[in-house]
């Protein structure tokens, strides 16, 4: 049992290293027979082809799964830990095909989808990026909390200045948030815009914002990694 444990919830020996490369290349296979099988026009060899791929990956991952549970002390919380429900939701679609009707099934598949974020499992990079969000959480929060503000005054603003021109566009507070949403994340998709000069140079002072929305979580994340690296060197 402790040889199993340390092959199934340890990377750093060589049996562990082997088998957690081997779920990821699953994965990958997973994804991509997933996304072959969306294209037009597949001859049926090809979809007999990626059943069976299917049927042998969920087969391996319930393997997995059911030794993830065996090999683990505290069973339940792994169960219904985020990892455990990613885990099992990976796997549900295929024993609830027989079961469900074909229109409900097309809903299912995209639970396959959790099958990405089982990769986050191996991913030494992407915890060091977990540990940098959890240290500047508070930060991050502040400012998420200031962004809903500006968004909010930016919707009243140009709500301010051109409901009386467009009122087809700018019909109250909730439709002028649309815009703000494009404008200060300066994604900009032209599809409401300001035509009086109020509107415009608002508009100017809110693009001014949107920068500093795209880059000041930037630089508070790059920060607390750059923390979490020297910490674990």
């Amino acid at each position: 049992m402790g040889k199993l444990r340390e092959i199934v919830l340890k990377s750093d020996t060589k049996l562990g290293r082997a088998f957690d490369i081997s779920i990821q290349a699953l994965i990958i296979i997973s994804l991509v027979a997933f996304s072959i099988e969306t294209l037009p026009d597949l001859s049926e060899e090809v979809y007999v082809l990626l059943n069976r791929i299917e049927v042998v990956i969920v087969i391996i991952f319930s393997i997995e799964y059911v030794l993830r549970i065996i090999v683990t002390e505290k069973k339940l919380s792994y169960i219904f830990s985020f990892y455990g429900i990613v885990d099992f939701l990976a796997i549900l679609p295929f024993y609830l095909s027989g079961s469900v009707s074909l229109q409900t099934l097309r809903i299912l598949r995209l639970i396959r989808l959790f099958r990405i974020l089982k990769l986050t499992r191996y991913s030494e990079a992407l915890r060091r990026i977990g540990k940098a969000i959890f240290i500047a959480k508070e930060e991050l929060i502040l400012f998420g909390l200031v962004t809903l503000m500006l968004l909010y005054l930016s919707a009243l603003g140009i709500y301010h200045f051109e409901h009386a021109i467009q009122p087809d566009k700018f019909k109250s507070i909730f439709d002028s948030l649309w815009w703000a949403v494009a404008t200060l994340t300066t994604v900009g998709y032209g599809d409401v815009y300001p035509i009086t000069l109020g509107g415009r140079l608002f508009t100017f002072i809110v693009l001014m914002l949107g920068l500093g929305v795209v880059a000041v979580p930037t630089g508070i994340i790059a920060s607390a990694l750059a923390s979490v690296r020297k910490d674990m060197s």
